[in-house]
């Protein structure tokens, strides 16, 4: 699989290096854009303000640009919190898109977005102050009614971004669970 990895507002931090790097050891190709341009943060205030400093469409525009040389291929678009809305986005956008790999975060939905029965995976804490159930619940359905072929996986007491082992949302065992079933997920997309 061609994969597209975006980084939450932390930016592009090893942490997602790292889960670049675990992607790549199970044979998928993965580029991994920094929309942030090497800024990094530990606060997610500070990435909140950077990632509005910098602009929603300046973003996008960016993330586009990223994924445009690769997009013919069929690409999985794959996001980690803020990331995981630029790939929903991106992805949803893009006929050719292959899967969505949706790790700690989600993102509004256009009206009259239509897909064909694209396989989407999304992987949250729960609670999550970011993904409440209320929102979880309506955006499930409005990702059922566009066509997309939906699986949430809620990892019980995990923090938001628990997949990073470099920040206080760490959670060893929601990480490896989440990581097992998502590498089977891209499996299931070879075929």
């Amino acid at each position: 699989m061609d994969i597209m990895l975006f980084h939450s507002v932390h930016g592009l931090r090893p942490a997602v290096e790292a889960a670049a790097d675990r992607l790549r050891a199970a044979g998928h190709r993965v580029w991994v854009p920094d929309l942030f341009d090497g800024w990094t943060s530990e606060s997610v205030e500070e990435g909140m303000a950077k990632r509005d400093e910098i602009g929603k469409d300046e973003l996008l525009r960016r993330a586009i640009l990223a994924a445009a040389p690769y997009s013919e291929r069929g690409l999985v678009y794959a996001g980690f919190s803020f990331g995981a809305s630029v790939a929903q986005t991106l992805a949803l956008g893009d006929e050719k898109a292959r899967g969505l790999l949706l790790l700690h975060g989600t993102s509004d939905l256009a009206p009259n977005v239509a897909v064909d029965e694209l396989p989407v995976q999304l992987h949250v804490a729960e609670p999550d102050p970011f993904e409440t159930d209320d929102w979880l619940s309506a955006w499930y359905l409005q990702m059922r009614r566009a066509g997309a072929d939906v699986e949430i996986y809620r990892y019980r007491g995990a923090g938001h971004l628990y997949t990073d082992p470099e920040l206080p949302d760490w959670d060893a065992d929601a990480a490896e669970r989440t990581w097992a079933v998502a590498l089977s997920f891209l499996e299931g997309l070879d075929g």
